[in-house]
């Protein structure tokens, strides 16, 4: 080297994680080989004093190689000391403008080499000490000895364990003990009867207790403020800028006070609290919320896609059934005697209209909520609910009405959506399923799959039918056993085929509904391709938006306006539970 040194070593080295959760990658500091850098304590920038001399930087392969040289100071000189005894043999670097790809560091400027106590990165060592003569020799065999450290940087427990060189069997256990970890420590408090966590703080040494209180203070630091904007790092869990934390370090007499007082409090966050500790969430953090956006607690939804997708829709909402009724005998064609008068067929027309009404769901914010909730978009989640449960509401009143009682304001009128459950007999065919009183569960899912079967005749839809009915009636049906205690509808499959439907629907809105005549609901059989839901060109699903800017509040509506009828005659069955006296 050009220049005298006092020692050297390896102020980071590649591709080791270090105790920060970073890899320093390869090539990440090369452009500052030969970059002369100053050497402090701790990372401590705040004194001018705490600058101990400056190291030479040398890029080499597995790593950034360091020539330091102490100045003259009384700190610098004591630094010395400590270097050449092989009290100090850890190193760190502060760094800023670092570029990273996850965990991995791939470039930065290193802006200083500090004397650590312990190094996160486990090759950052000292490993040649000089020791300078007082004549002038050659710059190149400027010492004539060297110190080589430790292959691993001391950490908190073995800095515990080195205190003795030869403890007693007793302290040895005592050690040994405390190098748990620290939920080892609590799961040992929790599971003993006598020794509280105060016993166990006083069994450590005063060198101990010491670096207890540094992990505690760590933990309740500030998060460090990036330089412009961009990531610093710096690799040392005692590398912090105590001139602008001191506020949050706790002080041996304040942490006794602390411990002290764990019994009476019940847990150790309360005492803290007790103590006036600030920034206590960083010793003992709120729980994480695993979604950001909430979710819905609400009913399944799965049926609700089902019926708006199998609907008939038009773009006209003004529906008119006509219909001519053959089935008189009036109707009929007629045999002709010779010398008779021929009769004119007779028959009725039938006829209905089905005019439009509006559905619509409202809602409104305050803006500063708006404003103020930044982890998920509000705008866009509070749509989706909208849409959805307007969704829900229209399928309900297709298949079952909104259930709601005519005088109220919100109901949707039923000669305008009208359900298929109650609708006129020339469209829904009521059917009843007997049953008695005393029957079990099972007797009257069988009751049902007969009255099905029974009644399937009267269907006049198109195509295959689907079944709507309720969870409960569908488990009692697959729970109906044979002589032998066998299942005999074991699959969905096979009940779709003894039933002759294409589908089965569970319908979590219909439970408790009342039929036409008064009795349980217990299902709807219907192909709603035969129902026609219909909406104008401007009656179409809407969303609009306004704001108020006398409450300074953001409303949203969504609106539809639309009619919904059965078009074709006995195209859906009702089945109603009757229970004979």
């Amino acid at each position: 080297m050009a220049e005298k040194f006092d020692f050297g070593g390896y102020c980071t080295k590649h591709d080791i994680k270090c105790s920060d959760g970073r890899t320093i990658r390869s090539g990440a500091f090369k452009h500052n080989s030969g970059k002369t850098v100053p050497i402090v304590w701790n990372h401590c920038h705040n004194e001018v004093t705490n600058v101990l001399g400056h190291a030479l930087l040398e890029y080499r392969p597995d790593g950034v190689y360091a020539y330091g040289s102490f100045n003259d100071t009384e700190n610098g000189q004591l630094a010395k000391g400590l270097v050449e005894h092989g009290d100090i043999v850890a190193l760190s670097i502060y760094a800023n403008k670092l570029k990273q790809e996850g965990g991995n560091v791939l470039h930065g400027d290193i802006r200083e080499v500090s004397l650590v106590l312990a190094g996160a990165n486990p090759g950052a060592m000292i490993d040649l000490v000089m020791s300078h003569s007082d004549s002038d020799v050659d710059d190149d065999a400027s010492y004539d000895e060297a110190h080589i450290a430790l292959e691993i940087p001391l950490d908190i427990i073995s800095h515990a364990e080195e205190e003795t060189k030869e403890p007693v069997k007793e302290e040895k256990q005592v050690a040994e003990k405390q190098t748990n970890s620290e939920t080892e420590i609590v799961e040992d408090l929790q599971h003993s009867e006598e020794e509280t966590i105060q016993d166990v703080f006083n069994t450590l040494s005063e060198k101990q207790k010491t670096v207890v209180y540094a992990i505690i203070g760590e933990l309740m630091e500030n998060e460090e403020s990036n330089d412009g904007g961009e990531e610093n790092v710096k690799h040392n869990v005692f590398d912090q800028d105590q001139a602008t934390n001191n506020e949050n370090v706790l002080s041996h007499s304040e942490f006794q006070a602390v411990m002290n007082d764990v019994k009476r409090y019940g847990n150790l966050k309360d005492s803290f609290l007790a103590h006036g500790i600030e920034n206590i969430d960083y010793l003992f953090p709120e729980a994480v919320n695993l979604n950001k956006t909430p979710e819905f607690i609400q009913r399944d939804m799965g049926w609700v896609s089902k019926v708006m997708g199998s609907v008939h829709k038009s773009a006209f909402s003004r529906i008119k059934s006509v219909f001519a009724d053959i089935r008189e005998d009036e109707a009929r064609a007629k045999g002709y005697l010779k010398g008779k008068l021929k009769k004119e067929e007779v028959f009725g027309l039938l006829k209905r209209t089905t005019t439009p009404t509006t559905i619509y769901k409202k809602q409104k914010f305050d803006r500063d909520d708006i404003v103020d909730i930044t982890d998920f978009d509000v705008i866009a989640w509070i749509k989706a609910e909208m849409r959805m449960m307007l969704d829900e509401e229209i399928a309900r009143a297709i298949l079952i009405g909104d259930g709601r009682l005519a005088s109220s304001d919100d109901k949707i009128n039923e000669q305008n959506i009208r359900p298929v459950y109650n609708d006129e007999e020339l469209y829904t065919v009521q059917a009843a399923v007997e049953v008695k009183a005393e029957m079990t569960p099972e007797e009257r899912a069988k009751a049902f799959i007969k009255a099905v079967i029974k009644n399937r005749r009267h269907y006049k839809g198109s195509g295959n039918p689907t079944l709507y009915t309720t969870e409960e009636l569908v488990s009692d049906c697959l729970l109906i056993e044979d002589a032998n205690g066998r299942f005999i509808y074991d699959t969905m499959e096979k009940l779709k085929n003894v039933l002759r439907v294409k589908e089965i629907v569970t319908v979590p809105v219909m439970e408790g509904v009342k039929g036409k005549n008064g009795g349980d609901l217990l299902a709807v059989l219907v192909n709603l391709v035969d129902y026609n839901l219909g909406a104008d060109k401007g009656g179409a699903i809407n969303m609009f938006d306004d704001f108020d800017i006398d409450y300074n509040q953001q409303k949203y509506l969504i609106e539809t306006r639309c009619s919904g009828a059965l078009v074709k005659p006995f195209s859906a069955i009702a089945f109603e539970q009757e229970v004979a006296e």
